[in-house]
């Protein structure tokens, strides 16, 4: 199994510049987990110590907020990508809710696993940046589209 998923993480952006023993490394102290659709992944407030890597299936990031009467679609994520990643890097409570859409197969990976990651393999760091500025330009870009839809 661990050698199995540590092919899969070859897929994975975040982990494209360290070495096979690395991810074998990672397989190892992380954590395999399985996910129905309709389960919930993490919770927006919750305490943030894990992330997870999609291995497979897909999952929705929604953020509740005042003045809206439901959640706030965020995301859809799906295979080789990665959610929970700010919680993990501030130690602040999860800033959305996770929610498979159908049937999910992730890695889970405690925070103090990434911090031995981000110092052994720096380039790793330089694509998490990535990857949470990507994130953030379309959390800007939402926001502003939704602006210019409100009657004001």
């Amino acid at each position: 199994m661990g050698a199995l998923v540590a092919r899969e993480l070859d897929g994975v952006a975040l982990f494209r510049t360290v070495s096979d023993e690395a991810r074998r490394a990672l397989v190892e102290r992380g954590q395999v987990r399985t996910f129905a659709a309709g389960e919930t992944l993490m919770r927006q407030g919750d305490p943030s110590d894990t992330m997870q890597v999609i291995l497979s299936g897909r999952v929705r990031v929604e953020r509740a907020g005042e003045g809206r009467e439901g959640p706030l679609v965020l995301a859809e994520l799906g295979p080789n990508e990665i959610v929970g990643e700010v919680g993990i890097l501030d130690g602040g409570a999860r800033t959305a809710t996770v929610t498979a859409l159908a049937p999910t197969r992730t890695l889970e990976l405690h925070r103090t696993v990434i911090a031995v990651v981000l110092i052994q393999y720096p380039a790793v760091a330089a694509d998490l940046l990535r990857t949470l500025s990507r994130r953030l330009r379309s959390a800007d870009e939402l926001a502003e589209h939704l602006s210019r839809e409100r009657p004001g």
